[in-house]
């Protein structure tokens, strides 16, 4: 096998033009959460992504006995505590029964003291549909705007809509698609999630996978999202595999392309996590609310890697400081 890259701070070096827009882009957050209680219809400020939480859970991430032995300096204890939210994608908190099958699973990794060791956002959807920083923020501003001006917004949307269509419309992205569609009714927590950029281990770099172990993709499946969750939660324990792939040459494993997937680089366990049955936690609780899962807040040898990553630094800073602010003044529990 041969050695994994090491990390080079270059891979997520922005332009100054990809700097302006990331300011314009926070600005854009700042002013979506500032009226997300109204976008949504709720009464605390809201996430610009992800708004809608299913269930928050504690759990445990358990290192694999058999891991590799040059990775073992990384993990100095058998199990870690674990925070979890379960969430969907949207903007806005819709209310319902089904949503669009686009999830995330965050994970907050913990020391025994309750500070952060790891935050790794994940989602269902192995593939991000654009590389180039400077159209993603475009993009990105343009439905911050639409939501908060509406109809105001609607052709700046349209128009950077069509620039990233080539992106979609790839050959690797539309069969990744197609497999969701096929999967649309399927339990949430019967799918993979995976970190779509790259993220440190260490001097390496990696990408993240988790896959359940025994879900039932059919459970809850007269229920909306959010009840089946609570459900299962409630009545059953949750395990699932935690592989990684390391990045060996970047024709093959791309720290900036995320359209493809890795291939030519096998799938390593290094631990599972498990979640017993009852570990409920309120979502709606304003601790919970406030939870930040940003990936930068990570010691720095699991931070993430590469360009569109490093966006998320500031846009996850503007989006809490925006949430704390609001909920804080609005007394929200």
């Amino acid at each position: 096998m041969p050695k994994p890259l090491s990390y080079n701070k270059n891979f997520e070096k922005l332009s100054y033009e990809e700097k302006q827009l990331l300011e314009k882009a926070k600005i854009s957050i700042a002013d979506f959460v500032e009226q997300s209680s109204s976008i949504s219809d709720v009464n605390y400020a809201t996430r610009n992504a992800h708004a809608k939480t299913y269930a928050v859970l504690k759990g445990e991430f358990i290192i694999n006995p058999e891991i590799r032995s040059d990775l073992l300096y990384l993990f100095d204890k058998e199990k870690y505590p674990i925070v979890a939210r379960l969430s969907n994608a949207h903007l806005k908190i819709k209310k319902n029964k089904k949503d669009i099958p686009a999830y995330g699973f965050s994970i907050k990794i913990k020391d025994d003291a309750d500070r952060t060791i790891a935050n790794y956002p994940l989602v269902n959807f192995p593939l991000f549909p654009i590389n180039s920083v400077s159209k993603f923020l475009k993009l990105f501003i343009a439905v911050n705007q639409f939501f908060t001006k509406k109809w105001g917004n609607i052709f700046p949307l349209v128009s950077q809509m069509y620039q990233i269509l080539p992106n979609v419309l790839i050959k690797s992205f539309l069969k990744k698609s197609f497999e969701l569609l096929r999967k649309r009714n399927d339990f949430f927590l019967s799918f993979d999630y995976h970190s779509v950029g790259a993220y440190r281990l260490g001097d390496h770099m990696i990408k993240i996978k988790i896959c359940p172990q025994n879900i039932d993709k059919k459970f809850g499946r007269k229920l909306s999202t959010k009840e089946a969750v609570e459900n299962f939660c409630h009545q059953k324990n949750y395990s699932a595999d935690v592989l990684i792939q390391f990045c060996y040459n970047l024709k093959d494993q791309p720290i900036n392309t995320l359209n493809r997937e890795w291939k030519n680089s096998p799938f390593i366990k290094i631990g599972e996590l498990k979640i017993e049955k009852n570990s409920l936690v309120d979502p709606k609780a304003c601790d919970n609310e406030l939870l930040s899962f940003n990936p930068f807040e990570s010691a720095e040898i699991f931070q993430p890697v590469g360009k569109i990553q490093k966006l998320r630094d500031e846009a996850y800073k503007a989006s809490l400081q925006t949430r704390k602010k609001i909920n804080k003044l609005l007394k929200y529990k």
